[in-house]
Parts: C-alpha cells; structure tokens; sequence
C-alpha cells in the first residue's frame, strides 16, 4: 500500500543527480504522467522513454505510464498562451496559471478514478514518484495530481 509519495522534475538536474534522489527516496514505482515522453536535448536524454525504463529497470524501479493524468494538447496550449503572454520560457516558470489548473482539474483529475488506479498498484509498493519535466511543483501539473492523491489517499507527499 502506497505510504508516501513523491514527485519530480527534471530540469535543473544531471544524470546522476536525478537517480541518487530516486534511490535516496527509496523509490519502488515511478509513474511517468507526461503526455510526450520525450524531452528535447543531449542535456535530458535520460528521461526519454527507452533509455529511463532501462535505467529505473537497473535501479529495480517499477515504471507506469498513466497517459490518462498527462494534460491534453488543448490543455497545455493554455499553459503556453500564459507564458507567452508573460514573456516566460516554460523551463523557467514558477507556478501554473490559473486557467490551466481549473481546466485540468475539471478535465482530468475530476475524471480520474483515484480509487481505481490505487486497487492498480502492486500493494507491496509503499513509495511511488510522480513524474513530469518542470523543475518546480507549482510550475507543473504534477503537483495537482499529488495533491489530489494525498487527499484521496490519506497519505503524505513529498517533492524532490
């Protein structure tokens, strides 16, 4: 049963870096909720698909996608028309706007059966990692589903 979650970002952060937070958490399953699994750059290799399940399979971390919590096209396009009406680079955002959250709140997570994806989960599993880009919580997604699920869940979260 899931007793701690957490969630990550990428930006900002090496290799190395990257994997000794996930291995410092303890982390059993990492649940990769972008909508593109890939990400632009020699920099961020090691989080496009292939290379991260083979890399998370060396370390004995589970990997799931959940495609169903990834923020639609239209979604993010929300997101892209803030930043750029506010003259900011999303690698260098600090919060999500509001119009984002409400239509991912309304769109996704209030469609999204908390209970359900739990009864998915290996109950051996305890901590679990909430994955997307953004080196910010608030500047991503992540940090919605995260509060959904510790409100649903009953359990604490944590942000590496």
């Amino acid at each position: 049963m899931i007793e701690r979650l957490y969630t990550t970002g990428v930006y900002g952060k090496t290799e190395e870096q990257f994997f000794a937070q996930l291995a410092d958490a303890q982390i059993e399953l990492f649940c990769d909720i972008r909508q593109r699994r890939g990400v632009r750059g020699a920099q961020y290799r090691f989080v496009n698909r292939t290379y991260l399940q083979q890399a998370l399979a060396n370390r004995s971390i589970g990997y799931l996608y959940v495609p169903l919590l990834a923020p639609t096209t239209e979604i993010r396009e929300t997101q892209h028309a803030i930043d750029e009406t506010q003259g900011i680079a999303k690698r260098a955002r600090t919060e999500l706007g509001g119009e984002f959250k409400r239509r991912y709140i309304h769109e996704v997570l209030d469609r999204f059966d908390t209970n359900a994806f739990l009864d998915s989960i290996d109950p051996h599993i305890q901590r679990m990692v909430l994955f997307c880009v953004e080196a910010k919580p608030e500047a991503c997604h992540r940090s919605l589903v995260a509060d959904c699920l510790a409100r649903d869940w009953k359990i604490p979260v944590e942000h590496l």
